[in-house]
């Protein structure tokens, strides 16, 4: 059972990388006025990942972490710049 949670986890956050490069590639606009709040929302997200990895509640954790991944994709990408 945890295997089967731990596989799910990491397939989620591997598609965590397209859905980001979509989202920056369609939104370009957002991210120009809102790159400060896709900033805070990474912090917000690492912040709440480390929580899930200590509290052992892995929904919380690869939830924060595909946040992280998809705001952080639009970020560092050359779609919203």
């Amino acid at each position: 059972m945890v295997f089967g949670n731990l596989f799910f986890g990491i397939v989620f956050l591997i598609l965590a990388w397209p859905v980001g490069n979509f989202l920056a590639r369609v939104t370009k606009d957002e991210m120009k006025q809102g790159r400060k709040w896709f900033k805070l929302l990474v912090l917000v997200g690492l912040i709440g990942g480390f929580v899930g990895l200590i509290l052992g509640n892995d929904v919380l954790l690869f939830t924060m972490f595909f946040i992280v991944i998809v705001s952080s994709r639009s970020l560092s990408s050359n779609f919203g710049r």
